[in-house]
């Protein structure tokens, strides 16, 4: 064996592969073990084989589990169960049904290993060495080169598994490498991710070789192989790619509260300084918008309203159904919020289709009802009343055993209103 050329071949595969050497060596030595079994071996042994990395040398061991009396099935025993006993259920009972080529009985290991002066216990393995063979027949050729390939492949899907299911909630950028009926496969370096269709963004087209960043969702194992899952949509993905544009971010200095999305038509951030002197819009949206602008043009130009956020709810409201102007927040039952604006600003707050004024719930939590003044007192009393009938509904439908709650929580939403 030209040991040079070995390592070097060894070391080439684990590049290539991602994996380590060590790994390598454990499936190669595998292999040679699986390809005596086959020429030299008998049915039911349990060969090990290790290569010596600075000689080449091979050597090979059979090992044989030591058993005592309690361990095994007595003949009594056999002849009851009857000759149809399944692996299987052998498997899962106590006791096994004992076997020459792989175990051994705790006297006879003894006795073995009496000369050496060493101890061991039913239970544990014992290893008696077998005499290294040099030829191999075309079979055990195909059977190691079977053994080899097999647990590479574990190799890669276990590194894989374990890489990407670290770097769950993180992005990932790659290159759309084919597109098969609704889903889309992306190279995101040492495998491809899916994006499934409820993934994707609403007008959004793919095509091969578009490099774009993902946000990994999860990685689902499969017989196939691990999957990782990605997505476009998702709204942590706006999170993920400001921390990598806004350096206050990321370091912590500013914090992203709150995100609601509409993926491919318009987005509402909302964000807070953690440290005085930070303006948290302005260290968000960037010198002349360009830090936002890199996120938008990420997004394929999807809207993006950066707002402050506030733990006093009628500062957060306003600021959420920016641009438009509001004039009064009116706090009702059941978590509504009542906004006045003036007349020109009624379709701005509003939105088109609604979208300005659904996001800024999203984001705030609150049901948000917009009117102009003229409609101010009629829209409060009958929201009231709505909230008062709900009351009357849930209570009502609630068990003799939560009376005691119910003049609790009534008090509490009067005092608000």
């Amino acid at each position: 064996m030209d040991l040079k050329n070995f390592t070097s071949a060894i070391a080439q595969i684990a590049e290539e592969k991602g994996i380590s050497s060590e790994k390598i060596i454990e499936s190669i030595e595998t292999a040679i073990a699986a390809a005596y079994k086959k020429d030299y071996g008998e049915k039911g042994q349990i060969i090990k084989g290790k290569l010596d990395q600075k000689t080449g040398a091979v050597k090979f061991w059979q090992v044989k589990i030591v058993v005592d009396d309690k361990m095994i099935y007595s003949e009594k025993e056999l002849e009851e169960m009857g000759e149809s006993t399944s692996a299987s259920e052998e498997a899962s009972a106590d006791k096994v049904r004992f076997n020459p080529e792989k175990h051994i009985m705790l006297e006879d290991a003894i006795r073995q290993l009496a000369k050496e002066k060493k101890t061991i216990k039913a239970g544990e393995e014992l290893e008696i060495p077998l005499t290294a063979k040099k030829d191999y027949g075309r079979i055990a050729a195909q059977t190691a080169k079977q053994v080899v390939l097999q647990k590479i492949r574990e190799a890669e899907r276990e590194m894989v598994l374990e890489e990407y299911k670290s770097k769950e909630g993180d992005i990932a950028s790659g290159i759309v490498q084919r597109i098969e009926g609704r889903n889309v496969y992306v190279d995101i370096g040492k495998t491809l991710g899916l994006m499934p269709r409820e993934e994707q963004v609403y007008g959004e087209f793919y095509k091969t070789g578009q490099r774009l960043k993902f946000y990994i969702m999860k990685v689902d194992e499969t017989p196939r192989g691990p999957i990782v899952l990605l997505s476009r949509a998702y709204p942590k993905l706006i999170s993920r790619l400001f921390e990598l544009e806004v350096p206050e971010i990321a370091q912590g200095q500013v914090e992203i509260k709150a995100i609601a999305r509409e993926a491919g038509s318009r987005s509402k951030v909302a964000v807070e300084s953690n440290e005085d002197g930070i303006d948290p819009i302005g260290s968000a949206v960037g010198q002349r918008g360009t830090r936002v602008m890199a996120i938008i043009n990420e997004l394929g130009g999807e809207k993006i309203d950066i707002i402050e956020w506030s733990e006093n709810p009628d500062e957060f409201i306003t600021n959420a159904l920016s641009p438009a102007k509001v004039e009064e927040v009116r706090i009702l039952p059941k978590n509504r919020a009542l906004c006045i604006v003036p007349e020109d600003q009624l379709s701005l707050a509003i939105g088109k289709e609604g979208q300005n004024v659904r996001l800024a719930a999203k984001l705030t939590g609150w049901k948000i009802d917009v009117r102009t003044p003229a409609d101010a007192d009629e829209a409060e009393k009958k929201l009231k009343e709505e909230a008062g009938e709900e009351i009357e509904k849930s209570s009502s439908a609630k068990a003799p055993a939560d009376k005691e709650e119910k003049p609790k929580k009534i008090k509490k939403e009067t005092k608000k209103e």
